[in-house]
């Protein structure tokens, strides 16, 4: 899975990206659809989900569904306005593609 539990985890990652990974050149479309509130709780953080779908395009071919799935998050109220206090990523195959090389 792609968690990134310490800044060491994102570094590495980076650093993948960067440095030791080679693909063909593509768009990828991450479109997330209207969220759900299925929650409040009792301190006001609402939980929510959204299903999404990741589209992939290489340059000289047609789009890929590369990925789907839902997203269930905790949203709070900060000064700032809402923001994530969680996102967890619920693919729904169980065949992940080893091509993932960003976040979902």
């Amino acid at each position: 899975t792609l968690a990134f539990d310490s800044q060491a985890m994102l570094r590495d990652r980076v650093y993948g990206i960067k440095e030791t990974l080679f693909h063909d050149p593509y768009y990828q479309r991450h479109v997330v659809g209207a969220p759900i509130v299925r929650k409040i709780d009792d301190q006001g953080r609402l939980h929510c989900e959204a299903n999404y779908a990741v589209f992939r395009t290489k340059l000289d071919g047609p789009s890929t569904v590369f990925n789907v799935g839902r997203y269930l998050d905790i949203v709070v109220s900060t000064p700032q306005g809402y923001r994530f206090a969680q996102r967890l990523c619920v693919y729904d195959s169980e065949m992940i593609p080893n091509s993932i090389i960003y976040p979902i």
